[in-house]
């Protein structure tokens, strides 16, 4: 500038000179003093630099109308030459664009390159690519960085750096605008690298960077590694990559935190938390190779660090390698206690050693096993499983890997999750079934799958085949079917299987009845001789879901619901085929109440072995009694009754009509004897009680009632003494045994007895037996009694049968629904008048509860006839009818004692 005045002062009259100092002027933004200089270059000498300068100042001041008339006087003095005029109009774009006006520019020098292709495209490519870095630098100043991106790709693909050489090519443009082309290059390439950073395209960005080291010379890379390292460029990517991927990563929009942590990891500013963070996400998307890679990345960077080994469990379970993910756990237990920091080592307690979880795995497998069967069939193999078989294949399968793998990491949850899976994979089906003649045994399959061809001529076969397909359809592992999975030589197996049959079905996933004699038809289901067999009652009570298949194993009546015990139309079949009503059928308690109605249900059934018709009633009445067989019915039957009373204190029992037991007089010599229903006697309302008792208060009768009461109150409980039955009973002596009539003269001949007794009103009982004759005048010195069994419920008190007290809770532990709503008949006298006795009254004083039992005394009962024996006990008389008693007065109650039974 300065030379250029000094120049001026020597030749004032030199155009150019002053054209010059107009140049330099501009390129210092004084467009005053660069337009008073180009007007006096052109009235010295009109000239084309001295228009350019015009223009360029009048576009500098924003005259752009002015401007474009300059230029356009300029291009006349070109003297028509292509090559001048091309860089003239190029020079006007240049300045128009300083002017503002930017799209006017872009699109003059897209026209001159589209008219004049070959005459100098470079200068074309040059001269926008200077428009778009401007443009993009002011788009990135103002925050328009998705716009900036594209003004720098648009520079940096424009191929105006093709040449090295291209500043001194354009060096005029260099004199004129200053410009420094071989800047502008490395320019338009690390602006774009930031615009994409900032834009949130870190991806691109780094594309961006890769790009411009490829493109640039040797000599420009020098100072682009500077400037990516010394200014941070990949630092700085790396670190807004991380930043986003956290958020991303939170938002549980893995993909996106994939690509952020990734595009992290390629500007090579990763630490071993960005590949952490990447493991975390790919984790997310379930990408488990992947993700190991980037673990294995954590693990190289921070050997001692837990969290790798934490992320690579994790990684090896989702990719289910649970053997190497648990001892990638081991190995991250060890990193947590050796950890150097106190905070660290504390993490540890949240976290359990597989040894120990599969210390709790055994123990809930042990508690399952507790309540499956002994031994059963894998519906997929056909195999014969022990329980110790059945533990090993369980420790062997994929499902109790993945247990120990995921449990010892969330060990919050971890017994309930062992429970859900050790239920799922220890599933078993059991079969209800009518045996045909032949049914394969033990000896049969043993060793053998059951799906073997070589045993396709073991009769039977085929249905014990299609029962483990159907419980391996239905989603259960195992099965199990009572002609082939008990030991029958070995009697301490058998012995357990009999008596823990029902525990087995009640806690069965489902039990399978088969019905070979029923087909689709309605109502056929009651015909089946299945509905006839002793075992069968307890087969289909005790379970708490049940299939029925016909003959042709398809759903009986097509009912495809999960439970045919919620069916109503199957379940009225049944109760009209059983005579068990509706409520005891969805969910059955074993227990000793309700005994009577029990025996009910099983008094019409069958069995091959007469001692199965008790032995089947063990797990009803959850009684654990030895299995004797040979020792015939009334001695089994007896054994089981005797197990009632004595446990329970229930009577009910004791209420039947036919032949004695020769186990003990009291009890039935067949389950027959209850297929008739006790005896029903007339109940008094409540008002009735009511007035009765305001009567008998007027009466000496208080102070009988109150001492009456508390007597009875004191009585023991019925039991049973080798045999012999020790009653607690109100006795009346017999006075008078007369015979009447003789029904019948066959050879059991029936005879009926008039018999009087203390208290009582006369009564007539007919026997088989034939009974000693007395009267006053006769006397005898055999002693008749006559008794009502003390029923203690009519007491208003707890009754002595309290089932819960004897379940064994290891077999229903789980259950915790109410006797009521497993359908348990109540505990009650023969009569079922307990319901009538409610065990809590308002009425709490001793004396109305005293006077009370004394009106219900006075009622109408069910009595047993005694005759003593030489030895003192005494001996049930059997009748063919119900013997009902009815007292005299109020005070006839008979006298209270305990009478040895034979």
């Amino acid at each position: 500038m300065h030379l250029l005045t000094q120049d001026i002062h020597t030749h004032a009259s030199d155009y150019t000179l002053y054209a010059h100092r107009s140049f330099v002027l501009a390129r210092k933004l004084d467009w005053d003093h660069a337009l008073e200089d180009a007007i006096k270059s052109i009235s010295i000498q009109p000239s084309l630099t001295g228009f350019i300068s015009k223009g360029i100042a009048l576009c500098g001041q924003g005259h752009v109308r002015e401007a474009r008339a300059v230029f356009d006087v300029a291009s006349i003095s070109t003297d028509q030459n292509l090559k001048t005029n091309h860089f003239l109009l190029l020079t006007k774009a240049i300045a128009l664009f300083s002017a503002d006006k930017h799209d006017e520019a872009i699109l003059l020098v897209k026209e001159l390159a589209a008219v004049c292709p070959t005459l100098d495209p470079l200068g074309c490519h040059v001269v926008e690519t200077y428009i778009r870095v401007q443009l993009g630098i002011n788009a990135f100043d103002s925050a328009h960085h998705d716009e900036a991106t594209d003004h720098f790709t648009v520079a940096v693909n424009s191929g105006a750096f093709s040449s090295k050489y291209i500043h001194q090519i354009y060096e005029d443009l260099t004199v004129l605008f200053g410009w420094d082309l071989e800047s502008l290059c490395l320019t338009a390439h690390q602006k774009r690298c930031q615009a994409f950073l900032s834009a949130g395209k870190p991806d691109e960005a780094l594309e961006a960077h890769q790009y411009m080291m490829h493109a640039i010379d040797e000599s420009a890379k020098a100072s682009c590694l500077d400037w990516s390292n010394g200014k941070s460029f990949k630092q700085e990517c790396s670190a807004f990559c991380v930043a986003k991927g956290d958020v991303a990563l939170t938002a549980s929009d893995y993909d996106k935190a994939i690509d952020l942590y990734s595009a992290a990891i390629n500007s090579n500013f990763a630490s071993d938390a960005v590949f952490a963070k990447c493991s975390k996400a790919k984790l997310g998307k379930m990408l488990w190779i992947e993700a190991l890679l980037d673990v294995q990345k954590v693990i190289e960077l921070d050997s001692l660090s837990y969290l790798g080994y934490n992320l690579k469990y994790e990684a090896l379970h989702g990719a289910q390698r649970y053997d190497e993910a648990i001892q990638t756990f081991q190995t991250m237990l060890s990193k947590l206690d050796n950890a150097p920091d106190i905070q660290t080592r504390k993490l540890r307690q949240q976290y359990r050693k597989p040894s120990e979880v599969e210390r709790d795995i055994q123990q809930v497998i042990d508690a399952q096993l507790d309540n499956a069967p002994l031994r059963v069939l894998n519906t997929t193999t056909g195999l014969l499983y022990n329980r110790e078989a059945q533990k090993r294949a369980f420790k062997m399968s994929i499902e109790y890997k993945e247990l120990v793998s995921s449990t010892i990491m969330h060990p919050g949850l971890h017994m309930k999750r062992i429970e859900e899976v050790a239920m799922t994979y220890l599933r078993y089906a059991m079969l209800s079934h009518r045996w045909d003649e032949k049914e394969p045994e033990l000896q049969d399959i043993q060793g053998k799958g059951v799906y073997d061809s070589e045993l396709d001529m073991v009769s039977g076969m085929s249905k014990l085949r299609s029962f483990c397909k159907t419980a391996r359809d239905a989603g259960c592992n195992w099965a199990w079917s009572d002609t082939c999975c008990i030991d029958k030589n070995a009697s301490v197996e058998f012995q357990e299987s009999v008596t823990s049959m029902f525990r087995w079905y009640h806690h069965s996933a489902l039990t399978i009845v088969y019905l070979s004699d029923v087909s689709s038809k309605s109502g056929t289901l009651a015909t089946s001789d299945w509905t006839t067999r002793g075992w069968t009652v307890q087969e289909f009570i005790a379970p708490k879901v049940i299939l029925f298949y016909q003959n042709n194993w398809t759903l009986y009546l097509g009912d495809d619901t999960l439970n045919h015990k919620k069916s109503s139309a199957i379940m009225q079949e049944l109760k009209v085929a059983t005579g068990i009503d509706l409520p005891a059928f969805p969910a059955f308690r074993p227990s000793m109440s309700g005994a009577r109605e029990k025996l009910r249900w099983a008094s019409t059934r069958i069995t091959t072995r007469q001692e199965d018709i008790a032995y089947s009633l063990f797990g009803i009445f959850d009684v654990r009694l030895f299995v004797d067989y040979g020792e015939k019915q009334d001695k089994a039957f007896g054994r089981l009754l005797q197990e009632i009373v004595a446990r329970s204190g229930d009577i009910t029992s004791l209420d039947w009509v036919g032949k004695p037991s020769d186990f003990n007089s009291c009890l039935p010599a067949s389950i027959t004897a209850y297929q008739a229903p006790p005896c029903k006697l007339p109940l008094l309302l409540d008002d009735q009680i009511l007035s009765s008792v305001s009567s008998l208060r007027k009466t000496e009768a208080v102070d009988f009632a109150s001492n009456l009461y508390t007597k009875l109150r004191d009585m023991r409980a019925p039991r049973f003494a080798t045999q012999r039955l020790h009653l607690p009973c109100l006795a009346f002596n017999v006075t008078e045994v007369r015979v009447r009539r003789l029904r019948s003269l066959a050879p059991e001949a029936h005879f009926t007895y008039g018999v009087k007794a203390d208290g009582l009103h006369d009564l007539d009982i007919t026997t088989e037996e034939t009974l000693v004759q007395f009267w006053p005048v006769r006397p005898t010195e055999q002693k008749f009694v006559l008794v009502r069994p003390w029923d203690r419920s009519l007491l208003e008190l707890p009754d002595f049968s309290e089932p819960l007290k004897f379940m064994e809770l290891s077999d229903f532990g789980h259950d915790t629904e109410s006797e009521e709503e497993y359908g348990t008949p109540p505990s009650s006298p023969s009569d079922d008048r307990s319901s009538d006795y409610p065990v809590k009254q308002e009425v709490v004083d001793l004396e109305s509860r005293a006077l009370r039992l004394l009106v219900r005394l006075g009622q109408p009962f069910s009595a047993f006839l005694l005759a003593q024996q030489h030895s003192g006990e005494y001996k049930r008389i059997a009748s063919d009818h119900d013997i009902i008693g009815q007292v005299k007065d109020a005070l006839s109650v008979g006298d209270i004692r305990t009478i040895e039974i034979l």
